[in-house]
């Protein structure tokens, strides 16, 4: 298209009148569609407000605020309204609704409120269910099962939780659980109680024995997980939003204390994942915007936090057998650190592409060594590198001398953890293939074979 400079000052102001002409009758019909359908407010008011709530915060349904929808695009929200959600509460509006009035309200439920969400102490208060308080319910199951053989089935889809007895693999129950159950069931240490954390921050604790939901409370907008004390005593939720971590006596779910999480220079920052270190008698957090992770011990019913400098910004975490170190993956998607506990200081940094979930990660002995795989969705290049004995060893390539293999297979000291950077496999199939291990490393040169899983790939070094 071209456009040519109009000179004439008739020629402007005759295009000029037919401009204004032209936004006057958009403005028009603009107005006319709004007289037609109800303000996006309303709407929300008479559509949505019932499950969600009238300030967007949640009710039946998750909250509807940009940091709980992050993992939904703004289209897909439309396509939501219009067409509901299988095997889910959300019923479908496009009898109801046009298709503009969707458009409008996913815009409308993409944009902070006017007013920055509170929930602070008297939230949390006001939001405690206690249905059966502790000891209010026999001691004993009330069905005939292995109890150290359950398996819990968190159905993500429809909102439910099944019991499954092991044995058999027959249902024993099955309830309705909070909206977007995350970060996995986490049990008392008698095995009795399972408490669970949803995305928009209630935690259920639940009694096996009794099949029955005990207690409830809101602890946050929108939660990351929770943990459990090693002594059972104490749940702790982690918050996106606000920037809180919440301590709770785990018998009722009563209220302890909100720590408000911010920086020595006022920096609030959201919480990425808090897990327990039994042998320590602590939580451990790892921060999303600050670069620290915090150590929380309860004593005398009082929380009190140490303060790690990490020098990067930790996403999810774990722990090696001892809990004497921290391997955590950074935010920017390159790299992770090893944490020593008790120093609190960064001893090593590894090559850990692509941000993996390392709480769903497992060790194990291999080969006279201990190795660890945890799943990633991120390619990464071969090849790959190993921490050992605390120092980062150079990457193992196939040309690498048999001094450095000799090197690589140095027996592990007392309390040492090996690390083997996790890989995607290279074929797109999701079709599983078989366990291999890697072979040893001759004295002609290092070899780096993979170790195949149907989820990742793990290469060790020699």
């Amino acid at each position: 298209m071209s456009v040519t400079l109009l000179r004439h000052p008739a020629v402007r102001y005759l295009m000029l009148g037919g401009l204004l002409a032209a936004a006057g009758a958009l403005t028009l019909a603009q107005a006319q569609a709004q007289a037609a359908e109800p303000g996006t407010a309303e709407l929300y008011a008479e559509h949505c407000a019932s499950c969600h709530g009238t300030d967007r915060l949640g009710a039946m349904g998750p909250a509807l605020l940009p940091e709980n929808l992050a993992r939904l695009k703004q289209a897909d929200a439309a396509r939501v309204i219009l067409n509901g959600r299988p095997a889910t509460q959300m019923p479908a509006f496009a009898e109801t609704l046009s298709a503009e009035s969707a458009q409008a309200l996913a815009q409308f439920i993409y944009q902070p409120p006017a007013e920055p969400p509170r929930w602070a102490e008297p939230e949390i208060l006001a939001s405690h269910l206690l249905p059966h308080p502790a000891g209010s319910l026999p001691d004993v199951p009330v069905f005939e099962a292995d109890m150290l053989n359950l398996f819990l089935v968190v159905e993500i889809g429809d909102h439910h939780v099944t019991v499954l007895d092991g044995d058999t693999m027959t249902p024993v129950t099955r309830f309705a659980s909070r909206y977007a159950l995350h970060g996995g069931p986490k049990y008392s240490p008698d095995g009795r109680y399972v408490y669970f954390g949803s995305r928009d921050g209630w935690i259920t604790k639940y009694d096996l024995y009794n099949l029955r939901v005990v207690a409830e409370v809101r602890a946050g907008i929108n939660m990351r997980n929770i943990a459990v004390s090693a002594d059972g005593n104490y749940v702790l939720a982690a918050n996106y939003l606000p920037h809180s971590l919440v301590l709770f006596d785990a018998t009722n779910l009563g209220l302890m204390k909100v720590i408000d999480v911010t920086g020595e220079n006022g920096t609030s920052s959201r919480v990425s994942a808090v897990y327990t270190a039994p042998p320590r008698g602590s939580f451990i957090a790892a921060l999303k915007d600050l670069p620290e992770a915090w150590e929380i011990t309860v004593r005398q019913g009082r929380p009190e936090v140490r303060v790690m400098a990490t020098g990067t910004y930790l996403d999810d975490f774990f722990f090696d057998p001892g809990y004497q170190h921290l391997i955590g993956a950074a935010r920017d998607g390159k790299h992770g650190l090893v944490i020593d506990l008790d120093s609190g200081k960064t001893i090593a940094d590894l090559p850990l592409p692509g941000m993996p979930h390392l709480g769903s990660g497992i060790t194990w002995d291999y080969r006279g060594r201990r190795v660890m795989a945890t799943p990633t969705s991120a390619p990464v290049p071969y090849p790959s590198s190993t921490w050992i004995t605390g120092k980062l060893s150079r990457p193992c390539r196939p040309r690498d001398r048999a001094s450095l293999c000799a090197a690589m297979k140095t027996p592990a000291m007392p309390g040492s953890m090996y690390f083997s950077v996790p890989t995607a496999t290279r074929s797109t199939s999701s079709t599983s293939r078989p366990w291999r291990s890697s072979k040893p490393c001759n004295r002609r040169r290092a070899r780096c074979p993979p170790m195949w899983s149907s989820t990742a790939t793990a290469r060790s070094c020699c």
